[in-house]
C-alpha cells in the first residue's frame, strides 16, 4: 500500500533533463513567452529605475533651493507615477501571460497523458491502479502549473532584480556598493545551507506524510478486519507513532524556514546600518549625496527580498521535479498492444471490412503472469452464424477467452483467427468494432441514455430508438421524464441494474458488431427482465456468431455448441443434449 502513494520519489532535487523536457513544451507558445519575458524585463526595470528617480528626486528637487524646485518636482513626481505605472501594467502582462503558458502547458501534458493511458494494454492497466495514474493527471500535473507560476517566473524575476540591483548600485557609487558586497558570500553561504536542510526537511516532510496516508488508507480499508481482531487500540498507537513523525516532520521544516528568513533580515539590517554610516561619512565631504544614500537603502533591501524568495520556494522546484519526473515516465511508458503494420495510417473511424465471423482458436496458451498458464493448448472453432456457450467451474479461463478474442491481451503462443485471419494482423479498431461485448457488470457513462447507446458513432435518434426496441429498452425509456434525454448520474444509479443492462444491449445492437460476447451478461437481470430482453437477444444474435459465457445453464440450451472448460483447456464440447449424454463434467455443471 505504501507503494501507491509514491515514497519513493517525492524530492527530486534539479534534474537539467527534466527541466529542459518541461521547458519543451513551451515551444508552440514560444510568442507568449517572449511577450513574459520582454514584460518580466520591462517591469524589472521599472522598479530599478524607482530608487533612481528617488534619488534624483531628493537631490535635484527636494534639497534644491532655487525657484524651479517645485515644477522640477512635479515633472519628476511624474514621470515617476508613470514608471510606477509602467511596472504595474507590464508586471499584470507577465503574469497574465504566463499564467496562460502554464494552463496550455498542463492542457496539453493532460491530454497526451490521458492518450497514453487509454491506448496503453490490459497488462498496463492491471499493474498500475487507477488511483495513481489519476494522481499523475492532477496533482503531477498540477506541480508542472506551479513550476511555471511560482518557481520559473519567479526565479527569473529575482535573478533579474539581483543582477539589476548589483548594476545599479556599481552606477551610482562604486564605494558603497562594495559595502553593500561585503555581506554577499555570508549571504550566499546562509542560502547553499538553506537549500540542503530544506531539501532534507522537505524529504523527510513527505515520506512522513506518506506513511500516514498509506496506514491509514490500509487500515480504513481493512476496518471491518481491524474490529473483528479488536485492534483498534494497537492501530490507534501505531497510527499515534506515524503521525508525531509527520508531526516531527513538519516542525523541522517550520525551524528550516523560521532560521534562514530572520538571518538574511538580519544581514540585511546590518549591511544597510553598514550603508547608511559609511554613506553619511561619505557625505559629509560630498562623495555620495543624500538621494543616493537613500537610493542604496532601498537597493539593499530589493536585493535581499530574492534571496528569501529563492530559498522558500526551493521546496516547489523539488516537488515540480519530482512530478515532472513521475510523469515523463508514464509518458515513457510502452505497453501497447502492437496495431498490425500500417494500421496506424488509417483512420479509426473508418469502417471495419466486412466480417461473416468465423472464430477458430488454434492451441492457444495464455498467462497473465507468466508461468501461470490460464489457457493450455484451447482450440475449437464456431463457424460463422453460430451461437457458441462457454462454461466452467470458475477460474477455468472462460472470459479470458473473451479477452484474448478481442486483444485486450495477447497471446503467449498459438492463434486466433476471425474468418482465416490473424487477429493480429487486424487493425485493434477494427477488431474491437467486430468482436463488441457485454460484460455483467455495465459501464454507462455520465451522459444522456442516447448518448450512451450511440457512444461516439453519428445515429439518427431512430437509429437510437431502434437500437432499444430490439432489446425491449425502449418502453421504459420512454416513461422517464426526459426520455432519451434523461441524464445518467455517475454509475447510472439512477436507474435499475435490469435496466442499465438493457442499455447496454441495445448498445451492442447499434453498434451493428458481426461476433457478439455475453460476458454473464443477464446475471443481474430479474427473470421478468430477463423475458422480455431474451427476444432482443434472439433478434440481435440471428446472422451473427456469438460468444455467450455463462453460468446459468438455462440460457445456454439453445446454443449450436457448448464448449466446456477446465483448468484453461477444452474438455467437452458438444450440444446440451449430447453433453448431458455423456454425464460428465457439463452434467456435474448442471445439477451444481
Amino acid at each position: 500500500m505504501a507503494d501507491y502513494f509514491e515514497t519513493d520519489a517525492v524530492v527530486k532535487e534539479y534534474d537539467r533533463r527534466i527541466f529542459a523536457r518541461i521547458l519543451s513544451y513551451i515551444k508552440p507558445y514560444r510568442g507568449f513567452a517572449l511577450i513574459a519575458a520582454a514584460s518580466l524585463l520591462l517591469s524589472t526595470a521599472g522598479e530599478l529605475l524607482v530608487p533612481v528617480m528617488q534619488r534624483r528626486l531628493i537631490d535635484g528637487a527636494i534639497l534644491a533651493v532655487h525657484g524651479e524646485s517645485f515644477e522640477r518636482l512635479s515633472r519628476i513626481c511624474l514621470l515617476l507615477l508613470c514608471v510606477l505605472a509602467g511596472v504595474f501594467f507590464f508586471t499584470f502582462v507577465q503574469t497574465w501571460f504566463t499564467q496562460l503558458i502554464s494552463q496550455n502547458v498542463m492542457r496539453d501534458i493532460r491530454l497526451a497523458l490521458f492518450k497514453k493511458t487509454a491506448s496503453q494494454s490490459s497488462a498496463f492497466l492491471s499493474t498500475h491502479p487507477v488511483g495513481r495514474i489519476v494522481t499523475r493527471l492532477t496533482g503531477d500535473v498540477e506541480t508542472i502549473n506551479e513550476f511555471f507560476t511560482g518557481v520559473l517566473s519567479a526565479f527569473l524575476k529575482d535573478f533579474a532584480v539581483m543582477a539589476g540591483v548589483v548594476v545599479t548600485l556599481l552606477a551610482l557609487s562604486p564605494r558603497l556598493a562594495l559595502v553593500v558586497f561585503t555581506v554577499l558570500p555570508p549571504a550566499l553561504f546562509l542560502t547553499v545551507i538553506n537549500r540542503k536542510k530544506a531539501r532534507d526537511a522537505f524529504r523527510s516532510q513527505r515520506q512522513a506524510s506518506s506513511s500516514v496516508n498509506a496506514y491509514m488508507a490500509e487500515h480504513l480499508s481493512g476496518r471491518e478486519l481491524v474490529q473483528a481482531a479488536n485492534g483498534e487500540k494497537r492501530t490507534a498507537r501505531e497510527f499515534a507513532l506515524r503521525n508525531r513523525e509527520l508531526l516531527d516532520a513538519n516542525l523541522g521544516e517550520m525551524m528550516v524556514q523560521a532560521t534562514f528568513r530572520p538571518a538574511v533580515e538580519f544581514l540585511s539590517t546590518l549591511v544597510t546600518a553598514a550603508v547608511i554610516s559609511v554613506g553619511a561619512w561619505l557625505a559629509t565631504g560630498r562623495s555620495v549625496s543624500v538621494g543616493t544614500l537613500a537610493a542604496f537603502i532601498n537597493l539593499v533591501s530589493m536585493f535581499f527580498n530574492p534571496l528569501i524568495d529563492i530559498a522558500e520556494k526551493y521546496t516547489i522546484l523539488q516537488s515540480a521535479m519530482a512530478g515532472g519526473e513521475r510523469v515523463f515516465t508514464l509518458l515513457d511508458t510502452e505497453e501497447q498492444i502492437p496495431n498490425a503494420e500500417g494500421a496506424e495510417r488509417l483512420s479509426d473511424n473508418a469502417p471495419p471490412p466486412a466480417c461473416k465471423g468465423t472464430i477458430e482458436f488454434r492451441d492457444v496458451r495464455f498467462s497473465y503472469k507468466a508461468g501461470e498458464e490460464v489457457l493450455k493448448g484451447l482450440s475449437f472453432t464456431v463457424r460463422a452464424g453460430e451461437k457458441a456457450a462457454i462454461v466452467g467451474y470458475t477460474g477455468a479461463g472462460k472470459s479470458t477467452v473473451s479477452n484474448v478474442l478481442r486483444r485486450l491481451w495477447d497471446i503467449d503462443a498459438g492463434m486466433i483467427l476471425l474468418d482465416g485471419k490473424d487477429v493480429r494482423q487486424m487493425r485493434l479498431a477494427d477488431l474491437r468494432r467486430t468482436a463488441l461485448p457485454v460484460l455483467q457488470d455495465v459501464f454507462l457513462f455520465s451522459m444522456s441514455i442516447a448518448d450512451n447507446i450511440a457512444l461516439g458513432l453519428p445515429l439518427s435518434r431512430e437509429e437510437v430508438i431502434a437500437a432499444a426496441k430490439a432489446v425491449s429498452a425502449h418502453g421504459f425509456i420512454d416513461a422517464l421524464p426526459d426520455g432519451y434525454n434523461t441524464l445518467l448520474s455517475e454509475g447510472a444509479t439512477n436507474i435499475s441494474s435490469g435496466q442499465r443492462q438493457l442499455i447496454s444491449f441495445a448498445r451492442v445492437i447499434a453498434h451493428n458488431p458481426a461476433v457478439i460476447v455475453l460476458d454473464e451478461a443477464t446475471s443481474s437481470i430479474d427473470t421478468e427482465t430477463e423475458r422480455l430482453v431474451q427476444q432482443g437477444i434472439d433478434s440481435l444474435l440471428t446472422g451473427r456468431t456469438s460468444i455467450v459465457i455463462a453460468h446459468r445453464l438455462s440460457t445456454i440450451r439453445n446454443a449450436n455448441t457448448i464448449l466446456v472448460l477446465k483448468n484453461g483447456a477444452l474438455a467437452e464440447q458438444g450440444t446440451h443434449e449430447e453433453l448431458l449424454a455423456k454425464d460428465g463434467l457439463y452434467a456435474g455443471l448442471r445439477q451444481a
